[in-house]
């Protein structure tokens, strides 16, 4: 069977014989209210460039726009415009409420959806709700600064902004003709009863590159006029492109330039300023544009006036050659094949699934895809300042980020959320490469590769969480993403890329041994590794140093590194194939994972279980008094369960050094390997298991894990055990008292600040890591290991059929219910109910973990996109 054209066009642009990326929906959301963008005193973002600044400010280090696009370097941009005669605000970019806004942190107050995108991005559509009424900036604001952390957020629809359907839909599509074309549709669809006018602004511009440096011949981008119906974009390294108009609308031009006047009551050398369109438009000054059709920012103005349940369709060409001969009959033509070739692409991953779950298939891949956003970000440029820029704070060489100087990022990278999230966070990626990894392993490697180069990772072995703390630690998770994503790669394509292994293991080795001297104080393999990415799971702030002779052993820090060990010897082994040498490092992680197992399950006694409870505690040592178990049940105390898996007795048997070795420890360290790891027994045909959890453990914790009063929810597994509700977990300390109680929404606590909330929502990365547990439990023991599902209920299956129903639980958060309601919707009528927004789907951070309800940041695809792989390997029809 011949390849698909997107999968032809994966393949030229993987072997670089046609740039088939080189255009994508790279642009952030937000720009303003960043780290990079902050040259502030005391390090205070979202007030040194907030909203209302962005405007008429330049940014320093990316651009921000509505459901644009531009280059892989972000020379040239377009994006959308509008304004409804009625705003104060020319709608250029999305708003939002900043972290010290929020009654829950940061949080976007728009409607806009991701509805498809192909990998090479050949087809993108999206969507953006727009209303006919001033848009309430004051009120957002005014009332979430008036909510509590126990309030749930006041979103955009809270404002009745959106009754009797007064608003318009947008709907922005792009199709490339080739590498260079790309094609543009807008539809604007006025979904209210009356007529209504609005502007709308096709926007293109130049990123800001040439008011930071003072190097002679630094030659400064043009756009200008061109004809009656283009606009000519000029650049010394991308070239020249043309935008075709529709129609001969009224062109506007100016710089991409700050206006000092209005930020700071002085002017420059410049004329014309970045916010000149708004000036134009609502202000009516317009004097604040280029007379002359020339700038670094230009736009096109359609004054639209729709009746009501009618529309407007707009079409728009980017593309080098704007003489190229395509009858604009025939762009219609072009968009026609790009959806079909989108919809086959996509029908390799829906076997059995019903119609709806291969659209909230679809969305989730497209939400990702729409995610991968340029980034670039020059430490030591930020801390020493620009050339021609004033000086930053002398404070800035001690406080963020000033251990990071080696940080040179510039590259598209798939970010959590492109506007609460507009940086990548390095956990987060591990997950979103494994769930795009089936529709394009490509870009999948090629992210884990890059968080292991030089100019990411530390010298020191430590890989960048994110911009707003580079240091902090997150679970090291990158060596599991990267065997999961080499898998994918070998099953799609017919052969192991074992060059990607081979790369990526040896900088891994740098970052496993930063670990080891890092976070094992006392050399017991027991691991304190700060917050670990769960926030507020803890009673304390876990990224905080500890009162002085305070060890916290944590765990989740112990059992990621066990599962790190594994992970590594599984590369290990692989490689062996290639090189015997690779037995011994197999070895080596073999015997390390012995260690910090038996340290979890012995260390100084009990380690960090509970015989009682049945369960993993963290222990907090303190100087001169008896330690503490910190009894919360949380995921904290299962992430132990993930530092297992399988050897196939056959890989035993192709490595003699390896399985000498290992028999060794058997026969001589009995100490280290009975009741431990499960190394002396064959399980199902023989596969031998190694597990931090025995078996007799083990079937305690799934009791709980799949008791519907702890872990189990409709809707997958919580954070934190329903049982702190009735039951919160309270601790007196040095005149302090920590609790924490059972939250299934939003976080109550001002633990580590943000919206993130780990004391009971259902979060996607962990209940797929227990998923992938699970069925690595079944690989091993097979019928001979039963549950009971739910706890309780006296029905009883296997630990793989489990694993399936908590992947079906998980599913129905999207799917409809029977009566026709989504669980992630919540109790919005006008999501539920209205047929222009309940077809179609946000993801969000987190979910109710009684409701199933959308929480946290709601585009946040990249990893709750790991639905799109669920879908594909439980496939199953709609109830």
């Amino acid at each position: 069977m011949p390849p698909l054209p997107e999968q032809v066009r994966l393949s030229q642009a993987e072997d670089r014989t046609k740039h088939w990326k080189r255009w994508g929906p790279y642009l952030a959301e937000r720009a303003w209210g960043t780290v990079r963008e902050d040259y502030s005193q005391y390090g205070t973002p979202w007030e040194y460039l907030p909203h209302d600044a962005a405007r008429s400010r330049v940014y320093r280090w990316s651009e921000d726009g509505i459901l644009g696009l531009c280059d892989n370097h972000q020379y040239l941009c377009f994006a959308l415009a509008f304004w409804n005669g009625k705003d104060a605000i020319l709608k250029e970019r999305m708003f939002g409420v900043t972290g010290n806004e929020g009654n829950h942190g940061e949080d976007v107050k728009e409607l806009y959806y991701y509805l498809e995108a192909t990998p090479t991005n050949s087809y993108l559509k999206g969507l953006y709700k727009y209303p006919q009424a001033a848009y309430p900036y004051t009120d957002l604001v005014a009332e979430t600064l008036r909510r509590t952390r126990q309030d749930p957020e006041y979103e955009l629809e809270d404002t009745g902004i959106f009754n009797e359907r007064r608003y318009f839909d947008i709907f922005a599509e792009y199709a490339k003709n080739d590498v260079d074309d790309i094609l543009i549709r807008i539809r604007i669809v006025n979904r209210g009863p009356d007529k209504a006018d609005l502007t709308f602004l096709p926007t293109l511009w130049f990123r800001n590159t040439w008011c930071w440096s003072n190097q002679p011949g630094e030659a400064k981008p043009r756009l200008s006029k061109w004809g009656d119906n283009q606009i000519l974009a000029e650049h010394n390294i991308l070239g020249q492109y043309y935008l075709t108009l529709d129609g001969t609308p009224e062109m506007l031009f100016t710089e991409n330039e700050t206006n000092t006047e209005r930020l700071w009551g002085w002017r420059g050398d410049n004329t014309f300023y970045k916010d000149a369109f708004h000036e134009y438009l609502i202000h009516g000054k317009r004097e604040a544009v280029n007379p002359k059709p020339l700038g670094t920012k230009a736009c096109a103005v359609y004054r639209l006036s729709i009746e009501g349940q009618d529309q407007a369709i707009l079409h728009f060409r980017l593309a080098r050659d704007g003489s190229a001969d395509l009858a604009r009959t025939n762009w219609d033509a072009v968009f026609d094949t790009r959806i079909a070739e989108c919809m086959d692409f996509y029908g390799g991953f829906d076997e059995g699934l019903s119609e709806e779950a291969r659209h909230v298939q679809r969305q989730a891949f497209a939400g990702m895809f729409w995610s991968r956003q340029y980034y670039h970000f020059v430490v030591e440029d930020w801390l020493k300042g620009d050339p021609t820029m004033p000086k930053p704070p002398a404070e800035r060489w001690t406080g963020r980020d000033c251990s990071w100087r080696h940080l040179f990022n510039e590259d598209v990278i798939s970010m959590p959320d492109k506007w609460e999230y507009p940086w990548y966070a390095a956990w987060d990626l591990a997950f979103h490469a494994v769930a795009m990894a089936p529709a394009d392993p490509d870009f999948a490697k090629a992210q884990l590769s890059l968080f292991l180069r030089e100019w990411y990772m530390h010298p020191n072995g430590q890989i960048p969480a994110y911009e707003w703390a580079f240091g902090d630690v997150n679970p090291p998770v990158h060596a599991w993403a990267a065997w999961r994503v080499f898998k994918i790669d070998q099953r799609l394509k017919g052969k192991p890329d074992l060059s990607f292994l081979e790369r990526v293991f040896h900088k891994l080795l740098m970052n496993f041994t930063w670990w080891v001297n890092r976070k094992d104080s006392e050399g017991a393999n027991i691991f304190e590794g700060g917050f670990l990415g769960l926030d507020n799971i803890g009673i304390f702030d876990r990224s905080a140093p500890l009162p002085t002779g305070w060890t916290l052993e944590q765990s989740d820090g112990s059992a990621w590194m066990g599962m790190y060990c594994l992970n590594m010897l599984k590369i290990a082994l692989q490689l062996s194939l290639l090189n015997s040498c690779y037995e011994d490092i197999a070895s080596k992680f073999f015997e390390h994972f012995l260690y910090i197992s038996d340290a979890i399950n012995h260390h100084e006694g009990s380690g960090l279980w509970d015989e009682e409870d049945g369960f993993y505690y963290d222990r907090l040592r303190l100087p001169g008094t008896e330690d503490k178990l910190l009894r919360v049940r949380s995921l904290v105390g299962l992430v132990p369960l993930f530092a297992t898996d399988t050897i196939e007795q056959q890989s035993i048997d192709r490595h003699p050094g390896f399985k000498k070795r290992m028999q060794w420890f058997i026969e001589n360290r009995k100490d280290l390997t009975e009741g431990l790891a499960s190394m002396t027994q064959g399980g199902l045909e023989q596969r031998r298991l190694l597990s931090v959890v025995n078996r007799e453990r083990l079937e305690r914790m799934l009791r709980r894990l799949f008791d519907e009063t702890e872990f189990l929810s409709p809707y997958g597994i919580r954070s934190v055990s329903r049982y702190h509700a009735a039951h919160p977990y309270e601790l007196q300390l040095d005149g302090h008292n920590f609790r924490i109680a059972y939250e299934p929404a939003e976080s109550e606590s001002g633990t580590f600040g943000g919206n993130s909330n780990w004391r009971g929502p259902i979060w996607f990365p962990m209940n797929y890591l227990i998923i992938e547990t699970l069925q690595r439990l079944d690989h091993y023991y097979g019928a001979s290991l039963t549950v009971e599902f739910p706890t309780g209920s006296g029905k009883r299956i296997s630990v793989c059929q489990a694993a399936q129903l908590l992947s079906v639980r998980l599913a129905q958060i999207f799917l409809r219910d029977e009566k026709g309601r989504r669980p992630v919707d919540g109790n919005s009528r006008m999501l539920q109910e209205d047929p222009n927004f309940n077809n179609y789907t946000l993801f969000y951070e987190f979910f109710h973990g009684d409701t199933g309800k959308g929480l946290g940041a709601n585009h946040q695809t990249g990893w709750t996109g790991l639905i799109a792989k669920l879908l594909q390997q439980n496939g199953f029809q709609a109830r």
